[in-house]
């Protein structure tokens, strides 16, 4: 499914904890059932992602991975 995000953010060439740190000040702007798309190529990006979906109760929407290109889709809610 395509989802249309409110806001891209681009973590390429950082490693943890940065891309989760951007990611929760990014979706922390966003307005409920807005959508974030998150771009990494920190390969362990997506144990993170998911662990922090699950701990704030946001929706991970779909999870791409583009050769080292980890693609997120996180709804606010």
């Amino acid at each position: 499914m395509a989802y249309e995000p409110t806001q891209v953010l681009d973590c390429s060439g950082m490693s943890c904890p940065l891309p989760i740190l951007k990611t929760k000040k990014a979706v922390d702007a966003l307005e409920v059932g807005q959508i974030l798309k998150m771009i990494a190529t920190d390969p362990g990006s997506k144990s993170d992602m998911e662990a922090w979906t699950n701990k704030t109760g946001n929706k991970l929407l779909e999870y791409q991975q583009d050769g080292d290109k980890h693609v997120f889709f996180i709804e606010k809610t």
